[in-house]
């Protein structure tokens, strides 16, 4: 498991969010995309509540937590400062305590959190709304519904469905991300769905270059600063 972030630098973490916004660009020139259409969400799952307020002071505006508890307390502390998602697994029992406090949740992907978003939709941000996690390259025991469980999805959720999510299978490459992100986003067009988060630090500009409207960056952004370079001298 990984450890927790000791300490941001607020400059380091401006510096790489620059480097991804024009990553980001690149990307969307290639294939003729406005990068304006794909927002960055800082994943905050090993930044420390008391580090959170670094990101806001870096530039960042909109961060994702994976853990229900961590969400109420990041919000609760920096809530003035950022917005938030929710991007890791939503467990039904964990619905109520989140969906006062995001915009958009990434991972609706259980008939469990679908009836409990129906329980519990009164206590929703206004204009909350919801990404299906699709488990698109059907990997066995991954989260996610299958491809042709969507229209299911669909036709029961009680809060609007912005578009889909998913997590390609791990690999050595960005490129081998590729089929997994043409697959949603054709899943996506054919049910009218206009937004795709998918993509993280790993091969965002893949996923860019397919039609990402959400890149979900961690490890990126917290990069430290390269030391200095130090001049030689000669005796």
């Amino acid at each position: 498991m990984a450890e927790l972030i000791a300490q941001l630098d607020v400059e380091a973490v401006r510096a790489n969010l620059e480097q991804v916004g024009e990553r980001i660009a690149r990307a969307a020139a290639r294939v003729g995309r406005d990068p304006r259409a794909v927002e960055i969400v800082a994943a905050t799952k090993y930044v420390p509540v008391g580090e959170i307020g670094k990101l806001a002071d870096a530039g960042v505006r909109l961060a994702g937590e994976n853990r229900a508890q961590d969400l109420l307390e990041k919000v609760e502390r920096w809530g003035e400062r950022l917005e938030w998602d929710f991007i890791g697994t939503l467990q039904s029992r964990k619905v109520r305590q989140v969906v006062p406090h995001v915009r958009l949740i990434h991972s609706l992907a259980s008939e469990s959190a679908l009836r409990e978003l129906g329980r519990w939709r009164e206590r929703a941000r206004p204009g909350l709304g919801v990404l299906i996690e699709v488990n698109i390259a059907r990997e066995p025991g991954k989260g996610g519904v299958a491809p042709e469980e969507l229209p299911r999805f669909l036709e029961r959720a009680p809060l609007p469905v912005r578009g889909l999510m998913t997590m390609p299978p791990l690999a050595g490459r960005p490129e081998q991300s590729r089929p997994s992100f043409v697959a949603l986003r054709e899943l996506a067009a054919r049910h009218g769905l206009a937004e795709l988060s998918m993509g993280t630090s790993q091969d965002f500009e893949v996923a860019v270059e397919e039609g990402a409207t959400i890149v979900r960056i961690g490890t990126t952004l917290y990069e430290p600063r390269p030391p200095a370079s130090v001049g030689l001298t000669r005796s």
